[in-house]
C-alpha cells in the first residue's frame, strides 16, 4: 500500500484487540503515526509490538473525560495532534429489558455512546483548527436495526449513529468528515465470549451457538477484523472527502 495517510496521527480507541487492532495495522500501513488508547496497558503493549514501526500507546477509560484529556495530552506529545479519530472502544450486552436496571442502561451508555462524545469533543478543536479530520464511529448493525434482549446496546449504538450524521452537516465545510462503520457479529474475542456465554446458558453447543449468530448473516459466516478495518481505512484515504455522514454496514448484507 503507498503512503498515503504519512504525516497523519490516527488514533484508535479500544486498540488492544479485536477490531481496534485491525484498525490500527491497517491504518499504520497506510503510513499514519498511530496511537491504541485503550484501558489495560499491556494489552496495548502487545498489540503496538505487532504493528510495523510500532505505535505510541495511552492508558484511559473513556467513559471518563478527565482521562480522556489527559490521554490526548499525552498522544500529543508522543505524536503531534490528532487528525484521524477512529471511536472504536465498546463494549455489547445483552439482558431482558424486564431484567436490567438503570445501572446496566447507563453502563452501555457511558461505555458505547458517551464514550465517542468524550472522545470527539477532545479533538475536534485540533481538527478545525488544521481544517482536516477524519472521524470514523464503529458503530454496529445494532445501530441500522434492532436485536432482542439488547435493547440498551441497540439504543447506545443508534446512538452513535445519531451523533455521525449530526456532527457531519456541522463540520462539512470544514474539511472534516465523519462517518460510521457498522460489523455485523465479526470474528473477535467478544464474539467468541458470546458464543461461550450462549451456550453456557442454553443446551446448544458451542457450535450451535456460533451458528446462531452466523445465521443473521446472508453470508452465513462472521465477518474478519480486516473486512472492517479495510471499510475504516477507505474512510480515512484520499477519495473519499465527499463521503460523510454515512453509515457503512460491514455485514454480508444483513443490512441494506
Amino acid at each position: 500500500m503507498t503512503q498515503s495517510l504519512a504525516g497523519k496521527h490516527a488514533l484508535v480507541t479500544g486498540g488492544g484487540r479485536g477490531i481496534g487492532a485491525a484498525v490500527a495495522r491497517a491504518i499504520s500501513a497506510a503510513g499514519a503515526r498511530v496511537t491504541l488508547l485503550g484501558r489495560t496497558a499491556a494489552q496495548l503493549s502487545e498489540t503496538a509490538a505487532t504493528i510495523p514501526g510500532g505505535a505510541a500507546t495511552v492508558v484511559a477509560d473513556v467513559t471518563d473525560p478527565d482521562q480522556v484529556g489527559r490521554a490526548l495530552l499525552e498522544a500529543r506529545a508522543a505524536s503531534g495532534d490528532v487528525h484521524i479519530l477512529v471511536n472504536n472502544a465498546g463494549r455489547p450486552a445483552s439482558r431482558a429489558i424486564a431484567k436490567s436496571d438503570a445501572n446496566f442502561w447507563r453502563d452501555m451508555l457511558a461505555v458505547n455512546l458517551d464514550g465517542v462524545y468524550h472522545m470527539t469533543r477532545a479533538v475536534i478543536p485540533g481538527m478545525l483548527a488544521g481544517e482536516w479530520g477524519r472521524i470514523v464511529n464503529v458503530s454496529s448493525t445494532a445501530g441500522l436495526r434492532g436485536y432482542a434482549y439488547c435493547t440498551a446496546y441497540c439504543a447506545a449504538k443508534h446512538g452513535v449513529i445519531g451523533l455521525t450524521r449530526a456532527l457531519a452537516l456541522e463540520v462539512a465545510k470544514t474539511g472534516i468528515t465523519v462517518n460510521a462503520v457498522c460489523p455485523g457479529y465479526t470474528d473477535t474475542g467478544v464474539v467468541r465470549d458470546a458464543i461461550r456465554n450462549i451456550s453456557e446458558k442454553t443446551a446448544r453447543s458451542e457450535a450451535e451457538a456460533r451458528e446462531a449468530l452466523v445465521s443473521f448473516n446472508p453470508q452465513q459466516r462472521l465477518v474478519k477484523p480486516e473486512e472492517v478495518a479495510n471499510a475504516v481505512l477507505w474512510l480515512c484515504l484520499p477519495g473519499s472527502e465527499s463521503v460523510t455522514g454515512q453509515s457503512l454496514a460491514v455485514a454480508g448484507g444483513e443490512v441494506t
